[in-house]
């Protein structure tokens, strides 16, 4: 078992973050690349900090075993091979893992932890309605994702654990699911329909009110009295978990407000995703969640606010000398006409993008006030899709340049 990590206060930015914790939860809207962001984060920990580092998605899509060259993973944690950091030009101080939420066999294993006895436990997975209720309830992905969660912080042997989340709305849900879930199986109507089954089987349904009897009738005329008997059937078996769910969602609920919890808020400077991000902050902040981190994704570069490189812009937006001077440079390949309209187009380009980039700035400030690391990752002029395009991610995410050593760094182990 690795020893835990209790501070590294001294460390300062996104890097002092995650080693200062031990879950990172990643949230944000669809499109701004936070399965990037959150495996990139995963690879620069393992390689720079040490320690073991999962990275946990919970997102359906699965482009992350793609990004960290696996050929697939499942619920089962699978190893990034050092390999192939190694081939990317990095030294791991750590070891990288990597698993992909399974909806089912999660949820078969938690029937059989939170099941009273065995023989209810396989009634509840042999009902032929189990495998179509549990896949359509309400949260229920993203209540056996923060099982999950729970039960792979529970084993101690990660030093770092981080969840990749659906898009942001969903990710809400996957805040409340504990909390949702439980209520669910105590609440009303699961006692309607299982209140025949609690007082005595068939029969036990003539003691009912006179006011519930007409939704037996109709019930049992729309959907057949056999459907209606092994749907109560299985939920009463389901209800006999319900304390079980109960302390685990209360369990979960301390584990997400821990001192060793923090959320990373994913978002694009466009204004759709930062909307987005300022909803899911606001979020956070009302449900008392600890906010580590805002991570701006595809950020224009500084030079574009640069006042000289307004002055340069100025400059072409009248080039007929600059242009006739190249005509003459060139005589076979440009014209004064043609060349002082293309320096014409690159100036106004440059005006415009300068424009974007200085909201972008006013956006960080204004965003930025109320988290405890502002992350700048800028514009790529190519896709990610390999370790060593994730790990360039990540030296941007802990302020590096490419090809930075691991001297001073905070590792995760204390």
């Amino acid at each position: 078992m690795s020893p835990r990590r209790e501070g590294h206060t001294d460390v300062l930015g996104f890097e002092g973050l995650l080693a200062a914790k031990e879950i990172v939860v990643f949230c944000g809207s669809g499109g701004v690349g936070k399965t990037s962001c959150a495996a990139a984060a995963g690879a620069m920990a393992a390689s720079q900090l040490g320690g073991k580092v999962l990275v946990l998605t919970v997102d359906p899509a699965r482009r992350l075993a793609t990004a960290l060259g696996l050929e697939g993973i499942g619920n089962v944690e699978r190893e990034v091979p050092p390999e192939l950091f190694m081939e990317a030009g990095h030294e791991p101080r750590g070891r990288l893992y990597a698993a992909m939420l399974d909806t089912k066999r999660s949820w078969d294993e938690l029937v059989h932890r939170h099941a009273p006895d065995e023989e209810t436990a396989y009634k509840i997975l042999e009902n032929p309605l189990y495998h179509n209720i549990t896949a359509r309830f309400v949260n229920a992905h993203e209540y056996i994702a923060m099982e999950r969660l729970y039960e792979l912080h529970q084993t101690g042997q990660w030093d770092l654990i981080i969840v990749d989340t659906p898009p942001s709305r969903s990710a809400i849900d996957f805040l409340e699911a504990p909390t949702r879930m439980a209520e669910f199986f105590g609440g009303r109507f699961l006692k309607l329909i299982t209140l025949p089954y609690r007082a005595g089987g068939r029969v036990g349904a003539r003691v009912l009110d006179v006011a519930a009897r007409p939704f037996y009738r109709l019930a049992d005329r729309v959907l057949g009295s056999d459907f209606m008997q092994r749907l109560g059937e299985f939920f009463l078996y389901f209800q006999s978990m319900y304390d079980g769910f109960v302390e685990r969602a209360e369990e979960v609920e301390r584990l997400l407000h821990d001192r060793r919890t923090t959320f990373a808020v994913v978002t694009t400077p466009e204004a759709a995703p930062l909307r987005e991000a300022e909803f899911f902050c606001e979020k956070l902040d009302e449900f008392g969640f600890d906010l580590g981190a805002l991570v701006l994704n595809r950020v224009l570069p500084d030079y574009l606010r640069d006042p000289a490189g307004a002055e340069a812009a100025e400059v072409l937006r009248h080039p007929r000398a600059l242009a006739e001077k190249l005509a003459d440079e060139f005589p076979d390949l440009l014209t004064p006409d043609i060349t002082e309209s293309v320096l014409g187009t690159i100036s106004d380009n440059f005006q415009n993008f300068s424009l974007v980039a200085m909201r972008e700035a006013e956006e960080k400030r204004r965003l930025g006030t109320a988290v405890g690391a502002i992350v700048q990752i800028p514009h790529l002029d190519h896709d990610v899709a390999d370790l060593d395009g994730l790990l360039e991610i990540g030296a941007a995410m802990f302020e590096r340049g490419a090809g930075a050593t691991t001297k001073g760094s905070a590792p995760l182990r204390p």
